[in-house]
């Protein structure tokens, strides 16, 4: 993969999905979404992808990378397309996205929790009684339960 400073001559998607490492579906897939400037073609029609487009795939990467949307990386593209910026948006934004994450985190530390003390209670030897699959159909009859209750 060549780094992202040296200088790229226009490379049809194949070169430019090598170069990036994004796959040429998901290129197009971002030219259909707007992600990326009208390419110029050649004469049959297909795409030139030079240094700007490099550049910008390499963005779109890193943005999908740190958990990005394709709504914020639509943002994050406008805004480091337009030099007049104002940082306090991109930092916002970032902020906003560090807080799902955290939210993210929390939950997947709950469930992990409760997985480990659903692990100390099983013996995990031949016999069929299974403190965790009691747990999880304990959930299951509560949730039967309840939608029976609401039919009645």
């Amino acid at each position: 993969m060549k780094s992202k400073t040296e200088t790229v001559a226009d490379v049809n998607i194949g070169e430019a999905s090598r170069i990036t490492g994004i796959s040429q579906k998901m290129i197009r897939h971002y030219e259909s979404l707007g992600l990326m400037a009208n390419l110029p073609r050649t004469e049959s029609g297909y795409r030139l992808y030079g240094e700007d487009a490099i550049n910008t795939l390499h963005f779109i990467r890193r943005a999908r990378d740190l958990g990005f949307g394709i709504p914020e990386i639509g943002q994050l593209v406008d805004l480091w397309q337009n030099r007049r910026r104002s940082s306090a948006t991109v930092k916002k934004m970032t902020e906003t996205r560090i807080d799902e994450l955290q939210q993210r985190i929390d939950a997947l530390e709950t469930m992990k929790r409760s997985l480990q003390q659903l692990v100390k209670q099983c013996n995990g030897d031949n016999r069929a009684a299974c403190p965790i699959l009691e747990d999880l159909a304990s959930d299951s009859k509560k949730g039967k339960g309840k939608k029976a209750a609401k039919k009645a």
